[in-house]
């Protein structure tokens, strides 16, 4: 595991859209890979602090995390259930007292591994506000 810095912005970008895309495949071409890169440089990398994991292959997932919220976490979907994901929110945890997040409601493994990991419902909404306007739910972890 390690920081990382805009150099891996576009690796941490195709982790991102092919576990996106696995986890909500309805919502798949929403963006295109110029537009995700932007919201990297623009968005993720100027306001969060960012971690990767990575073996043999390269990334196998990152975390964007900044005091009170988890802005990202996304793991490759064959990296999956091998402790990466765990490992980048236990770093996040470790950092704050709480931590707040919005996952789909539909994300089923994502709303269970967040629930593993001491996260909380805190309420759902009919997604009116998200950009997706895909139902999401809010949780909490406090330490």
């Amino acid at each position: 595991m390690r920081r990382l810095g805009l150099a891996d912005m576009e690796e941490a970008a195709c982790v991102f859209r092919r576990s996106f895309d696995q986890a909500m495949p309805s919502l798949k071409g929403l963006h295109t890979p110029a537009e995700d890169r932007a919201f990297f440089g623009e968005r993720l990398f100027a306001a969060c602090e960012m971690l990767g994991v990575f073996g043999h292959n390269g990334m196998k997932g990152f975390i964007a995390f900044r005091e009170g919220w988890i802005d990202q976490l996304y793991v490759l979907p064959r990296e999956q259930g091998q402790g990466a994901g765990s490992s980048l929110l236990v770093v996040a945890q470790r950092s704050f007292d709480s931590l707040q997040l919005w996952t789909f409601q539909r994300n089923l493994r994502a709303r269970r591994f967040y629930e593993a990991h001491g996260f909380s419902l805190v309420r759902e909404t009919d997604g009116s506000d998200n950009e997706e306007k895909e139902p999401d739910a809010l949780y909490l972890w406090t330490r």
